[in-house]
């Protein structure tokens, strides 16, 4: 009785073992899951499975690298409730175990090329997105990668629940507000995200600038976030001066006349 309980047991545990490492031999490098396609069903109804108890109304992407999925869900808030109103989430989804675990939430995802951050790693999929929609949006750039040592994926540059802004809607009154924002490739192949914002302050003040470079630690592998400063040689002279110039211990020239230090010429 016992032993073929303990049999049974060894059988199903061995076909799980089975479908697990099946859906771990497919995926050596990134791709995403066909829905139509017969072969990636295993992994899109273990994905459907996994997330049974959030909350989504659908699945729209499923992408697969090793044994977890980048998986990103939508949510319609009644059936009612128009199509371009869907907010969506990001999550991570485990192949081995149905863990999964939320990355980020927003509305309007987009998705860029693959960005590679560092010249041996692999590429990432990059990422734009906004916090809000019939609203001042702030878009926000990310990345998504394997993290190889939890076995699961993140995304880069996370503060607050949020990645990075790069572009903004919300512009300050009073103000001319210049945004750019662009991926950059180096020499070596590597990429980064780059943005710059002019703040023309009309009469009130100076203009500003903010130039931030987005990028990845090339030896630690750590996302970091640099702000370059460039500083402008100043081409006005002080309020003060009166384009008159005496040396030290020389008596002042008399009123309409000029005067030149010895060994110098003068400046036209």
């Amino acid at each position: 009785m016992h032993g073929h309980f303990y049999r049974r047991l060894l059988v199903l545990l061995a076909v799980a073992l089975a479908a697990s490492a099946s859906l771990c031999a497919q995926q050596d490098s990134f791709r995403w899951m066909d829905f139509h396609s017969v072969k990636d069903q295993d992994v899109i109804v273990w994905v459907t499975r996994a997330l049974t108890v959030e909350n989504w109304t659908a699945i729209r992407e499923i992408g697969v690298v090793y044994d977890a999925a980048l998986v990103v869900t939508t949510d319609r808030a009644t059936p009612q409730s128009p199509a371009n109103a869907d907010t969506f989430t990001v999550w991570s989804v485990s192949l081995t175990s149905h863990v999964v675990a939320p990355l980020l939430k927003g509305v309007n995802l987009r998705w860029l090329e693959g960005m590679r951050f560092t010249a041996s790693g692999p590429e990432e999929q990059a990422a734009l997105y906004d916090n809000c929609r019939d609203c001042a949006a702030i878009t926000y750039f990310t990345a998504f990668r394997y993290d190889m040592p939890h076995h699961m994926w993140t995304s880069r540059w996370m503060r607050g629940g949020q990645a990075v802004p790069v572009w903004s809607a919300n512009v300050p009154a009073g103000v001319v507000w210049t945004q750019v924002y662009a991926g950059l490739a180096e020499p070596d192949g590597r990429t980064l995200m780059a943005t710059w914002s002019h703040f023309d302050y009309g009469r009130q003040k100076p203009p500003d600038d903010f130039v931030y470079r987005y990028d990845v630690d090339p030896f630690s592998g750590l996302p970091y976030i640099k702000r370059i400063v460039e500083r402008n040689p100043v081409l006005t002279p002080p309020a003060n001066n009166h384009g008159k110039s005496v040396p030290p211990g020389s008596k002042p020239a008399p009123p309409g006349s000029k005067s030149v230090p010895p060994g110098s010429k003068p400046v036209h």
